[in-house]
């Protein structure tokens, strides 16, 4: 947490000062009541003078209270007790006004610290996730990643107000507080100071397992937004067959589960403020015992004097006032092991190691002049079951390469490796006769453009889809690659033309649509290496043949690696690779392939029944 808060040190110096200012007011403010508690009920009949600091046989305190009191009674003899009244009030007001200002602008400061905080935890992880490797979120749940960046966050923001209390304010009291009443009466402190650490103690003692319980709580949130982004995403097909109930029995069993958890997390939390009341009670009465006794007596237990009646109540006013800062102090025992418990699950993505890295002094990658060759690359996911085994493939730059085979084969995987959204388990991958690990992800991903079978669209307008990576795009630019990609009508047919917001994943578009826009953007980004993958297999006829022909004119002038499912989209390829249980099992040209009457053959007789 520390390397968050570094940015704030001149926040946190200044809530240092404002509440330092905030104790000293307050005890100010309080002390008034001394001389007006003297004047309204006459404790006592003492005629008082002046008497010069540093006099021999007199304590500095003894001085300074005398003089406070001839100070006083000489004031209500020669301008009468009622202005004095009046005047003690005022000074009275004075510093509580002084000591609330302070005390709100020692919370006024802190504000940029945690707010500042939050939105730098959640930007890293933002980022992080940015950064992170496909791979990584095959693994994590995409609601649990969510949940940590909104519910584990709002718990870590909790966790830093309490700890700024904890570090800063209430520690500051705490040393002030006991300083004036140690002051007062260090024989009266033998009997209070004991009850702080006990006091912390005791509440930490009913907090001992609060992080456990929230950590669990937490996970329990996550799975709470993972089912909730899958029924979001599943919608259609849980209509379709009916599953609402049995979409709302596995919602209502992992909120029932969190509510227990959360229920004991709260219960626990709600024993702060009864237990500290009553330790507070406790200790208020025993020292009120105490501190009467020896009033009563008209000396203290250790033999000398003792204080008088209001300087007793002055006495018990702040050591009231220290009390709260303790209850405070207590509960951040509760609200941090919360927020260390979310920051644990914060971590596990803040520090997830990623395996794709740019290599220390990387290779210049300006463009792409030869061609791409694969020479004995095996791939597994998990380090046991190969998906790709000794793949040696040479793809000439301009050539349109094609990889057809089963559902399993390895065709997504292969064309995956190209980019470097994974690495190779072996073999080498190169490009222009450079490892693509020697060069930096940024130049190699830069000669590239991808179409997917499902387009990926952001819940924006039609201009920034496609003009989505290429900083500085004209709206000239845009259309024409709108028209290349035969887009342009149906986008001047809405409203809003290239203004027109697409929805959540392009949700107001139809699948060809949709694909044609993601068709534009790579026609926009240019690259010299164009993949494909299964780009139209998830399309009508109609929509097939619009998208068809936009990739015709994508493809026209660029090197093209291309999956295909619907083999008819792929006979003119120059090459066809196919691929059975992650090998090479044939390659040639379509007509080279049916006359060989091996796997290819029997992919294209199943797809003519």
């Amino acid at each position: 947490m520390r390397q968050y808060a570094s940015p704030y040190k001149g926040h946190l110096a200044a809530s240092v000062v404002l509440n330092i200012l905030s104790a000293v007011f307050n005890i100010f403010s309080f002390a008034v009541l001394i001389p007006i508690l003297n004047i309204l009920f006459k404790v006592n009949d003492t005629v008082y003078s002046f008497i010069p600091w540093g006099t021999e046989g007199m304590s500095r305190k003894e001085i300074l209270l005398n003089n406070a009191y001839y100070f006083f009674s000489t004031m209500a003899q020669e301008h009468g007790t009622m202005f004095t009244l009046l005047l003690l009030s005022g000074v009275m007001i004075f510093f509580t006004v002084l000591k609330t200002s302070s005390y709100f602008g020692s919370n006024a400061v802190m504000i940029p610290i945690s707010t500042g905080i939050v939105k730098d935890i959640r930007n890293r992880l933002y980022n992080k996730i940015l950064s992170l490797p496909i791979g990584f979120f095959s693994e994590e749940r995409k609601g649990d990643i969510i949940a940590r960046i909104t519910g584990d966050v709002s718990e870590v923001e909790n966790s830093i107000a309490a700890s700024i209390s904890m570090l800063i304010k209430d520690p500051i009291l705490i040393i002030f507080y006991f300083g004036i009443l140690t002051w007062m009466s260090p024989e009266m402190m033998i009997f209070t100071i004991v009850f702080a650490p006990a006091f912390i103690w005791i509440m930490g003692l009913i907090g001992k397992h609060l992080k456990r319980s929230s950590l669990e709580a937490q996970t329990l949130w996550s799975d709470t937004m993972s089912q909730v982004d899958e029924t979001l995403g599943g919608l259609r097909v849980v209509k379709a067959f009916n599953a609402e109930k049995k979409m709302s029995a596995r919602f209502d069993n992992v909120t029932d589960r969190m509510r227990h958890k959360i229920a004991r997390v709260s219960t626990r939390q709600q024993l702060a403020h009864p237990v500290s009341e009553l330790l507070g009670t406790l200790m208020i009465m025993i020292v009120l015992c105490v501190g009467g006794a020896m009033i009563l007596r008209g000396q203290s237990f250790f033999g000398g004097k003792f204080m008088d009646a209001p300087q007793f109540i002055y006495f018990m006013i702040i050591l009231y006032s220290v009390i709260e800062p303790i209850k405070e102090l207590s509960k951040a025992t509760y609200s941090i092991p919360k927020g260390l418990a979310s920051m644990e699950r914060i971590n596990r993505i803040l520090e997830a190691e990623n395996p794709i890295k740019d290599p220390k002094n990387p290779q210049p990658l300006d463009g792409f002049r030869q061609g791409i060759s694969f020479r004995d690359v095996s791939f597994s996911y998990d380090g046991n079951r190969q998906i790709l085994k000794n793949i040696n493939l040479e793809i000439p730059r301009g050539r349109m390469i094609a990889i057809v085979g089963e559902s399993g084969a390895g065709k997504s995987t292969l064309v995956d490796l190209i980019p470097r959204f994974w690495d190779v388990s072996q073999g080498s991958i190169l490009i222009d006769g450079k490892d693509v690990r020697d060069v930096q992800v940024k130049d190699l991903r830069a000669l590239m453009g991808n179409v997917n079978q499902d387009p990926i669209l952001f819940n924006d307008t039609i201009f920034n889809n496609i003009a989505f990576g290429v900083e500085g795009a004209t709206m000239e630019q845009v259309v024409a690659a709108a028209k290349i990609a035969n887009a342009h009508d149906f986008i001047m047919e809405k409203e809003e033309g290239y203004n027109t917001n697409i929805g959540d994943r392009g949700a107001k578009l139809s699948g060809g649509q949709r694909q044609r826009l993601s068709i534009a953007r790579a026609i926009l980004k240019n690259p010299p290496i164009l993949i494909l993958d299964e780009a139209t297999a998830s399309l009508d006829t109609e929509s097939e043949r619009l998208v068809q022909d936009a990739l015709d004119h994508l493809m026209s002038t660029r090197t093209t690696i291309a999956i295909a499912h619907r083999l008819s989209t792929i006979k003119n390829a120059d090459e066809i690779i196919v691929l059975h249980e992650g090998r090479i099992v044939e390659r040639g040209k379509h007509d080279e392939l049916i006359a060989l009457g091996g796997y290819y053959k029997k992919l294209n007789d199943m797809q003519a029944l």
